[in-house]
């Protein structure tokens, strides 16, 4: 969505905050990542909205969509040498943009807890409502989880404003691009998977052989 294009009052049942933080959020994400990543951003905010009413929990749509926003942008080419688990390099630029703002430290905690948790299963659920949706939100956009649980109408209704087309192998290969550069970073994550499937050599760092050659005499 261009930024000339009206900004629809709400899609299936969901509105993008009308405030001046999700403005800039929007702005900001818009301006430093590419069409891939703003429309996946973007379908992760309704998906997860849509996740929560469903789950009857109460969130803050603001929070939610900042999380949402941010959540990808450590695969950025100027993160490629951080060192750093391109989740939390995400994270850590989220933090930045909601202090500058002045949003309260527990707010900033939620949003920071959100993006570095989201590929970590079996954990954000079980925590705030904003930290579990933007994980549901991501889960359902790119692995499909709960696909059954948003109604067609809805998901086309999303879709159509931010498609998705090719969506799977493109992602795929925003994955491989952003973390590829620090193959460390992926130690006991899914993105060993990514590295795995698709470059030649990678080796995926093993928990119990780590374990087993630790300096630890027994």
């Amino acid at each position: 969505m261009s930024s000339e294009q009206t900004e629809p009052a709400q899609v299936a049942g969901i509105a993008i905050p009308d405030t001046a933080l999700a403005r800039e959020a929007t702005e900001l994400v818009r301006d430093t990542t590419n069409e891939l990543i703003f429309n996946h951003s973007r379908r992760v905010y309704w998906f997860g909205g849509l996740q929560g009413r469903r789950r009857d929990l109460s969130f803050d749509p603001e929070l939610l969509y900042v999380g949402a926003m941010f959540h990808d942008l450590g695969l950025s080419e100027r993160f490629h040498r951080s060192g750093h688990r391109f989740e939390v390099d995400s994270a850590d630029e989220a933090r930045r943009f909601l202090r500058s703002h002045d949003v309260p430290e527990d707010s900033v905690r939620r949003v920071w807890t959100a993006i570095a948790l989201h590929t970590t299963p079996g954990v954000p659920e079980f925590m705030e409502p904003e930290i579990a949706l933007v994980t549901a939100g991501v889960e359902y956009d790119v692995l499909g989880i709960g696909y059954h649980d948003i109604p067609p109408v809805d998901r086309d209704a999303i879709t159509a404003l931010h498609p998705r087309p090719d969506f799977k192998r493109r992602v795929l290969a925003a994955f491989t691009e952003g973390i590829e550069p620090k193959p460390d970073t992926t130690f006991g994550t899914v993105n060993a998977d990514v590295l795995a499937h698709y470059v030649a050599g990678f080796e995926r760092a093993d928990f119990v052989t780590t374990i087993l050659e630790s300096p630890w005499p027994e």
